[in-house]
């Protein structure tokens, strides 16, 4: 059986495929989840710790339910996806005298989903696919890894979350498909061109057994083959409008910023897209504290404008359709634009998006589960062809400005599996040195980095501004950073060895390395680390 989880900054979702019907369907965990009449089964990203040291959390709809979430309370996280992986952490909580990283909070929440997986099916840890944010570095990634390990999953599969919601929307009858990912913590795009050789339109089937072919390679039919043709992505999504609307009641009504003013400005803000204008009236009767908010549509986009919101949807767009002109396709080749994500319903934003596209090419009516349910497709015999979203280099001594520095061997953008390797020379800058240690580090792109901390018990994402690169460093640790052993010893004044890089179909990055003078290999096709 096939399970997709779509771990969201806001909500999760979990789906499955059912042998039956032959479709996807989205699953309901007993407690966890909260389901309405307007949304299908979703799982809160909430945590509440109860014993940092034993692990013992509350996790998902539990937290509303015994309305753990109300109170100030630094053992209650929220949006703490935002912060994995971050390379800027600010103040972290203490508890149960141990510092608790957004890496532990994510652990225990997939830790906790998981085990009620496999309380529905024990054997759910075979094989499980993730869906992950588009701009994450490698090191969110390799997380998610290590979470999984823990667990003992056998196999895990991710794909990144605009193209899973490409295949989510099943278009047949349409190639290129533009997805706008608008969630709690990211927005995501992703141009996508979809291709099949076969026109049935039904699945192409599911794994039979572990380890031998799917059943689209046993009955000889082509898979549908998925091509990512461009990508952008900021750290910006429905968290922050929350906060900008809790800042707002902050400054014209006196409020104090809480989790209860957060809660009704995140209800005010699910309001607006349903209606004109909205309120929100609460009572606590142990308190007698009283709030009464209301918003307009017309208000909340005043407030999106002073934070600069829809320029910074522009720089996406921008870069995506960048892109695609490099590739030889404009705006109107684009077949159809697909929404996802909480956000993405807010009618400010669908109106955005009708500045740049025909409203009959706009399609918003899987929201929440297109990701999920398109994750399946990795494993009902669908192919993912990509490239590679950020550039990868290596770091070396900048003399003019006496620091280190970052020079790229593999620029973003470079499809994978290379056909051809990208050498690099190198030699000895010390006088019977015994080695030669290489670091690699995943270069961002050149913007603006974010700082993720707490503020009480507030998440806070911050931009700070930089004309740098950011960086994350791959090897930069006791004993990864040595990739050659030099016999004889190396001296300065002429290349030693040559490195060859090249990225195979799995997404790796493989060195081989070769010794000049001595005239043999030292490392041959060897994996550094798995790219993004």
């Amino acid at each position: 059986m096939g399970i997709a989880i779509d771990f969201g900054t806001s909500n999760t979702v979990i789906a499955r495929w059912n042998r039956v019907t032959q479709q996807p369907e989205t699953l309901s965990l007993p407690g966890i989840t909260w389901k309405t009449a307007q949304n299908p089964p979703l799982i809160p990203s909430l945590v509440y710790v109860e014993e940092a040291s034993q692990g013992k959390v509350v996790v998902g709809q539990t937290v509303r339910d015994r309305g753990l979430d109300l109170a100030t309370d630094q053992r209650f996280f929220r949006n703490f996806k935002r912060g994995i992986g971050s390379p800027i952490q600010g103040f972290m909580p203490e508890l149960d005298g141990q510092t608790v990283r957004f890496e532990q909070v994510g652990q225990w929440f997939l830790t906790a989903v998981i085990q009620q997986l496999k309380a529905i099916d024990p054997e759910v840890t075979q094989s499980l696919t993730f869906t992950v944010p588009v701009d994450s570095f490698e090191t969110y990634r390799l997380w998610l890894g290590q979470v999984c390990q823990s667990l003992q999953v056998e196999q895990v599969r991710m794909l990144d979350e605009p193209t899973a919601a490409a295949l989510g929307y099943g278009l047949g009858d349409r190639e290129t498909l533009l997805v706008i990912d608008f969630g709690g913590g990211t927005l995501d795009l992703s141009l996508v061109r979809l291709d099949s050789n076969t026109q049935t339109g039904k699945p192409l089937g599911f794994i039979l057994k572990w380890g031998q072919k799917n059943f689209a390679e046993q009955s000889g039919q082509q898979p549908k083959t998925a091509r990512v043709l461009a990508k952008a992505g900021q750290n910006l999504g429905g968290s922050d409008l929350d906060n900008w609307l809790v800042d707002h009641f902050v400054k014209t009504q006196g409020l104090v910023a809480s989790p209860i003013t957060a809660r009704l400005a995140e209800r005010l803000k699910i309001q607006l897209s349903l209606q004109t204008q909205a309120q929100e009236v609460y009572f606590n009767d142990e308190t007698f504290d009283s709030y009464e908010l209301q918003l307009t549509r017309d208000e909340l986009e005043g407030i999106l404008k002073q934070h600069q919101f829809f320029d910074r949807l522009d720089e996406c767009m921008t870069q995506v359709l960048q892109q695609a002109r490099r590739q030889g396709l404009e705006a109107g080749d684009i077949d159809a634009v697909l929404l996802v994500g909480g956000t993405a319903q807010i009618p400010a934003v669908q109106n955005w998006v009708r500045n740049y596209f025909e409203s009959s090419k706009i399609r918003c009516e899987k929201p929440f589960e297109a990701i999920a349910q398109g994750a399946l497709q990795l494993s009902q015999g669908v192919e993912l062809k990509d490239f590679l979203y950020h550039s990868y280099g290596v770091r070396y001594w900048d003399r003019r400005n006496n620091c280190h520095n970052w020079h790229p061997i593999i620029k973003a953008g470079q499809a994978y599996p290379m056909l051809d390797s990208v050498e690099l020379m190198l030699g000895a800058s010390l006088d019977n040195q015994p080695s030669i240690e290489l670091i690699i580090g995943e270069l961002g792109s050149e913007s603006e980095q974010t700082e993720v901390y707490f503020d009480g018990d507030r998440l806070i994402t911050r931009r700070i501004g930089s004309s740098q690169t950011p960086v994350q460093p791959l090897n930069d640790r006791d004993g990864a950073r040595s990739i050659a052993q030099l016999d004889p010893p190396g001296n300065p004044g002429s290349d030693r060895i040559k490195v060859q890089f090249r990225v195979d179909a799995q997404r790796f990055l493989r060195i081989t390395v070769d010794d000049l003078l001595a005239l043999r290999t030292l490392v041959d096709d060897q994996a550094v680390v798995q790219l993004s």
